[in-house]
C-alpha cells in the first residue's frame, strides 16, 4: 500500500513516495527501488545523494529525473539461494558515505529496501547508540514477514569502533533537540582522509 500526497504547488498532483518510504532522521530516507510514478514525491525532498545497495547497473531514466547530485553505489548481492553474507567491508564503506552530512539529504536504498537497506540503518543506529533491542526492532518492522535471522546477527555482530578508522576528517555528533530529535553536525579536521573502499560515485545527475 502506497502513501498518496496531494500537492497544493502544483495543480493537485499525487505524489506517490516509493514502496517501503520512511524518514530515519532529518535528511536521512530509506526505501525500496524508487519507480518513475515517485520521482514527483522524490523531488521535494531536495535530495543531494543516494546511497544504491544493489550489484545491477543503476537505470537511466533514474538517472536523469531524479534530482540528486551523487550516487554511491555498493553491490550486495541480495541471494537468498545460496544465502548471500553481508559483506563488512562493504557496509562500514556505505556507513561513511551515510554519516557524512556534506552528503545529505540522503536515500538509502536497494530493491524491497527491507534487509539490505535494513543492515545499513541498523548498524547506523549502532553508531548513534540505540540499544540493540531497539535496533533490532525497527529491523523487523521494516522487513515484515520477510525478516531474516543472519541479518539480525550481522547487525548484532557488526564492529562500529571499525567506523572510527575511515573517518578521520567526519565528527559525527548529536545536537540534540530533545530525546526524540537529534541532528548530525560535521565539523572539517585538519587530518588527511584515507581512501578505502572507495564507492562509485555518479555526478552531475
Amino acid at each position: 500500500m502506497g502513501l498518496l500526497i496531494e500537492d497544493d504547488n502544483d495543480d493537485g498532483e499525487v505524489l506517490i513516495p516509493p514502496a517501503n518510504f520512511s524518514m530515519v532522521e532529518d535528511g536521512v530516507y530509506r526505501s525500496g527501488f524508487p519507480q518513475l510514478e515517485n520521482f514527483g514525491f522524490l523531488s521535494t525532498l531536495n535530495l543531494k545523494s543516494i546511497i544504491y545497495l544493489c550489484p545491477e547497473p543503476y537505470p537511466e531514466e533514474n538517472l536523469k529525473s531524479l534530482q540528486s547530485n551523487k550516487l554511491f553505489q555498493f553491490g550486495i548481492q541480495g541471494k537468498t539461494d545460496p544465502p548471500t553474507p553481508m559483506p563488512k567491508d562493504t557496509v562500514l564503506s556505505a556507513l561513511r558515505v551515510l554519516v557524512d552530512v556534506r552528503n545529505h539529504p540522503i536515500l538509502i536504498h536497494c530493491k524491497q529496501g527491507k534487509h539490505r537497506t535494513g543492515c545499513l540503518v541498523g548498524c547506523l543506529r549502532k553508531v548513534q547508540n540505540w540499544c540493540l533491542s531497539s535496533v533490532l526492532e525497527e529491523y523487523q518492522k521494516c522487513a515484515g514477514l520477510k525478516w531474516r535471522q543472519r541479518d539480525l546477527r550481522f547487525i548484532e555482530e557488526f564492529d562500529v569502533h571499525g567506523l572510527r578508522q575511515c573517518l578521520y576528517s567526519i565528527i559525527y555528533q548529536y545536537n540534540g533537540y530533545g530525546l526524540k530529535r537529534r541532528k548530525l553536525l560535521y565539523q572539517e579536521e585538519n587530518v588527511v582522509v584515507q581512501e578505502q573502499h572507495k564507492p562509485q560515485a555518479t555526478k552531475g545527475w
